[in-house]
């Protein structure tokens, strides 16, 4: 779909009608439809025709392609697990180290944290290795899902090994004397300490997660619910993640090899990882988990895991039927957000923040405006793209064109407030890996994070003001 002139406040309405129906319904499929079908109709499109075109122009193309088929691979991966029986054996051995509930319930953060370089690949890796080990100490999915998704993120903005601060590097480039990716590298890496709302997403989530802080509003009512009756999905959920994983039957006699069907693929999967982004500068997270359904393939075939061509086709293809619940709401997601874009969502929200600007409140405002754009639209990186040529010229012109805290704090302020939405929204393609990693209903992630995220985002809002005071 071309893109069009803004519309002003009618561009949120989609979003807005999408997140109201979704908060009340619980239902983010039938509420992200709607939103779509309304936005093709202020788009002057016939929901029919809209919607075609709509769907054309969010899913046929690399980005959505590269996510679905990461989704897909790890589909695929799990089944080979599940056939193997490596989870619930991994989660086995790790009941003799993990003895508490508290412990049950960090690990998922303190995985995230050491998986630093990918906020895609964070979740979906530690999900289902985490799952086994929460449900037995009757940890909720929803607490799962929200140390998966501050231990991808936020952990992201703040290490220099990371897509993200590639990006954010090439953005800043031509910014006054940042002449190159490499000086955009050293500020994205002296922003580090500014980046309030990354800091305290990571550190607040693992105070709740570690039992050190009381859990709090929907949260609190979730763990007391897995706590107390055992449940730890709600009744009526649906979780993310379908149940053709739990129904992949063993292989009778075949004793669990940990070290070659789970610990390998792991260790080839990260230096794969780790391995491309040290010398190609981008993360080849694809590649690597298709290096490791293939290594998986061979070994598994000649330890006598699939009993016939056949059976490994449909082992693989009951491990992409379960990722479907999340490759649809994923589908949407784009969807939504490419209508809203085309409608000038994101224009229209940078034009009403540009009219409160000023030079004392120019971190404060520039988080606030991007924890806005990035929140109704789902995309931290488009944030990015949109407020980096906004919002930095003005630093550098304060800062007299040298590169000084108030440059730093800007770029932070930046990072901080694309996060946020990406985050925590329901339409943003990393909160709903979180829901897939954790197999937990995706609204009931959203809204049990949200509170702890608004939190966060509050306390950086207020740093970000004194900070631009101080500056």
């Amino acid at each position: 779909m071309e893109a069009m002139a803004t519309k002003g406040i009618f561009s949120l309405i989609p979003v807005f009608v999408t997140l109201f129906l979704a908060f009340k319904t619980k239902d983010a499929v039938f509420s992200l439809i709607v939103g779509c079908i309304i936005g093709v109709c202020l788009a002057g499109s016939d929901p029919a025709t809209g919607m075609s075109k709509l769907f054309q122009a969010a899913l046929g193309n690399a980005d959505f392609i590269w996510v679905m088929m990461i989704e897909v691979a790890v589909g695929i991966m799990i089944a080979f697990y599940m056939r193997a029986d490596v989870i619930s054996a991994f989660a086995e051995a790790a009941r003799y180290k993990i003895k508490s509930r508290r412990a049950a319930s960090g690990i998922g953060w303190l995985l995230g944290i050491f998986i630093f370089f990918s906020d895609y690949f964070s979740p979906l890796f530690c999900g289902p290795i985490c799952r086994p080990i929460t449900d037995s100490h009757k940890v909720s999915r929803e607490m799962l899902a929200y140390t998966l998704d501050s231990g991808s993120g936020p952990v992201c903005t703040l290490v220099p090994l990371s897509g993200w601060a590639v990006y954010m590097a090439g953005l800043l480039k031509g910014h006054g004397p940042i002449d190159s990716a490499e000086v955009g590298m050293s500020v994205f890496i002296s922003s580090i300490p500014y980046n309030f709302y990354g800091w305290l997403a990571v550190v607040v989530c693992g105070l709740f997660a570690c039992q050190v802080l009381p859990n709090f509003g929907p949260m609190k009512k979730a763990e007391e619910r897995a706590k107390n009756e055992g449940k730890v999905i709600r009744d009526g959920a649906i979780p993310l993640a379908g149940p053709e994983l739990d129904q992949i039957e063993k292989i009778p006699g075949k004793r669990a090899n940990i070290l070659v069907y789970l610990i390998i693929p792991v260790l080839l999967l990260i230096s794969i990882a780790v391995g491309t982004f040290v010398t190609l500068h981008s993360v080849k997270i694809l590649e690597a988990f298709f290096a490791v359904i293939m290594y998986q393939s061979v070994v598994m075939a000649f330890g006598g895991y699939f009993k016939s061509i056949r059976d490994y086709t449909e082992t693989a293809t009951a491990g992409i039927k379960a990722v479907l619940p999340a490759i649809l709401i994923l589908a949407l997601a784009y969807c939504i957000n490419t209508i809203s874009k085309n409608l000038g969502a994101q224009q229209y929200v940078m034009e009403l923040t540009k009219a409160w600007m000023t030079p004392a409140l120019l971190p404060a405002l520039t988080f606030a405006a991007g924890a806005c754009i990035s929140f109704f639209t789902g995309t931290s990186w488009g944030t990015y793209a949109i407020l980096v040529p906004f919002s930095i010229p003005i630093a550098m012109n304060l800062s007299g064109g040298q590169l000084t805290p108030i440059v730093f704090a800007t770029v932070s302020a930046i990072m901080g407030g694309g996060l946020f939405g990406d985050h925590c929204s329901p339409v943003s393609d990393t909160t709903c890996l979180s829901s897939f990693g954790a197999a937990c209903d995706h609204m009931d992630h959203v809204t049990t994070q949200l509170p702890y995220a608004l939190g966060c985002a509050a306390a950086a809002l207020i740093l970000f003001g004194i900070l631009g005071i101080a500056l």
